[in-house]
């Protein structure tokens, strides 16, 4: 059946039935707004985030489980790099007509498989046509203690620069889409990197409790991430290229294709890990695996050590 058979209606409705009961004291879906009960002590974050048919995806080549997924995993992880807990989100979408109701079961499969790993239901949204393409929005909301928030403005001379797991494995899932290369063995690995992020959430809760000074996720490369955390806090940088965590995957598909690992691990984005600063006194505390990449330092400039070049700026939108 397509979304004209359904109805905004019976749509909303289809989508309400999955998604089961929610927890207690939180009103979601089918009425003008959803109710959470707040709490002593502690503070809402509320982070939004909009996917567009060719900017962000291609629906051709990405399957419905997968976008659901990433759609949600993007959100989620803005609440993971401010070391929160999330508590729910929120889905507004201009659908094709041309989608049918198997597209949009699937889409929410893959939504509610990761928005379940962070203990994430949804809660509400808005639906409408589109005459052209998908439109995708989420707005999540997370909690952490007052006070205990980490934004991107703590880090200091001294600091350690610091990243949980591997960079540049979703960018070069991306050349392999756009290059329309084999997908077989690592690059079916990079390509899951690039359509189904893990939003760090356990990960960032506990960089936040060792004492972290600033942390964001990479959406954009460290090219241009890192560079908002020194202008937020007011300091340089230096990165010691060489120590940039590099998967075994993108490892031996650069060297098959001629790909450069650490340009695409610099400036590649959409790899949804941490990006972190912390004294290194708390750091040797931290309990979950990290790479420690670089330190902040006094002034405002970047150094890229070991890089051919130092015009590093990651992905930019405009």
């Amino acid at each position: 059946m397509n979304i004209d058979g359904l109805g905004e209606f019976g749509l909303i409705e289809r989508i309400r039935a999955g998604e089961g009961t929610l927890p207690r004291g939180i009103m979601g879906i089918g009425d003008d707004c959803a109710v959470l009960p707040q709490r002593k002590g502690y503070k809402t974050l509320v982070s939004t985030d909009l996917l567009m048919e060719g900017v962000h995806f291609l629906l051709e080549d990405i399957d419905p489980y997968s976008l659901g997924w990433k759609s949600a995993a993007v959100n989620l992880s803005d609440i993971a790099a401010m070391g929160g807990r999330p508590l729910g989100s929120f889905l507004a979408f201009a659908l094709p007509k041309a989608l049918d109701s198997k597209w949009m079961d699937d889409f929410f499969r893959g939504y509610r498989a990761v928005s379940g790993l962070c203990s994430a239901p949804l809660l509400g949204g808005d639906t409408t046509s589109s005459l052209d393409r998908l439109c995708i929005c989420v707005t999540v909301l997370g909690e952490c203690e007052d006070g205990h928030e980490i934004l991107r403005s703590g880090a200091r001379p001294g600091d350690r620069i610091c990243v949980s797991g591997t960079l540049g494995d979703s960018a070069g899932g991306l050349k392999l889409i756009l290059g329309g290369l084999p997908r077989a063995g690592a690059g079916e690995r990079l390509i899951e990197r690039h359509y189904r992020p893990v939003p760090r959430v356990a990960e960032g809760q506990r960089i936040a409790a060792c004492g972290a000074t600033a942390m964001m996720d990479i959406s954009d490369g460290i090219g241009s991430d890192l560079r908002h955390i020194t202008r937020a806090s007011g300091v340089g940088a230096v990165v010691r290229v060489k120590d940039l965590p590099l998967s075994e995957e993108l490892l031996s598909q650069s060297a098959l294709y001629g790909w450069n690992a650490r340009g695409l691990a610099i400036d590649g984005g959409e790899d949804y890990e941490l990006l972190f600063t912390m004294p290194s006194d708390a750091l040797r505390n931290l309990d979950i695996p990290y790479t420690e990449i670089g330190e902040i330092v006094p002034g405002e400039d970047i150094l890229w050590e070991g890089a051919s070049s130092q015009e590093h700026k990651g992905f930019r939108h405009f």
